[in-house]
């Protein structure tokens, strides 16, 4: 991680979010819709699209800081931010701030029941407390997005991607064919059965 020596308020800003976060739990998502700090701008955080967080323009090497980071991480209406009782600062997300990592499926028809990993350790449950969402990207491939909590969004790798259009079926939605995925009852349409795209 670059050194924080020469910038005393990334420095203490940075050192105080880790010491808040530890002091929070650090063991589970920390009540962060409860807290509302002032917001003190931003000291460099971002998440690139691969997953991987950044301090200052270089990744983070350690696993134990960057889950630690998440525990507090929330989505406001404009921005995402890490939150602490205390302090409140940017982070800046390229796309989606987790990504899906892993896929177990139990059950088969009715009953399948689709759980993810994401690259902080989290398993969720795909189903009406965790959707998912499909979107097309710029080479019009399908993008998909799994609900991790509050407006967090893990985005599925490739290899998850290809898991989940296996478990595809086809059902007719206001007449016409729809491409979608069933878990715990619900069924996520990914688009039009007749207009499937590759993965980006």
């Amino acid at each position: 991680m670059a050194s924080e020596a020469n910038d005393p308020r990334g420095a203490t800003g940075l050192d105080g979010i880790i010491g808040a976060a530890t002091r929070a739990g650090g063991r589970g998502p920390a009540p962060v819709h409860l807290w509302n700090p002032p917001y003190c701008g931003d000291i460099g955080l971002r998440i690139t699209r691969d997953g991987v967080w950044h301090y200052r323009g270089s990744p983070i090497a350690r696993p134990a800081l960057t889950r630690l980071f998440s525990t507090i991480l929330r989505k406001d209406p404009e921005r995402h931010v890490l939150v602490t009782p205390v302090e409140m600062v940017l982070v800046d997300v390229e796309d989606a701030p987790f990504l899906a990592v892993e896929m177990i499926v139990t059950g088969a028809g009715a009953t399948q029941i689709i759980r993810l990993r994401t690259n902080m350790d989290d398993w969720i449950e795909l189903g009406p407390e965790h959707p998912l969402r499909f979107e097309r990207g710029p080479a019009d491939g399908m993008k998909p997005y799994a609900l991790v909590r509050g407006d967090l969004w893990a985005l599925a790798t490739r290899a998850v991607y290809y898991e989940l259009i296996e478990r595809t079926e086809t059902r007719d939605i206001g007449g016409r064919a729809m491409l979608g995925v069933a878990s715990a009852g619900q069924f996520f349409v990914i688009c039009p059965a007749d207009e499937i795209g590759e993965p980006e």
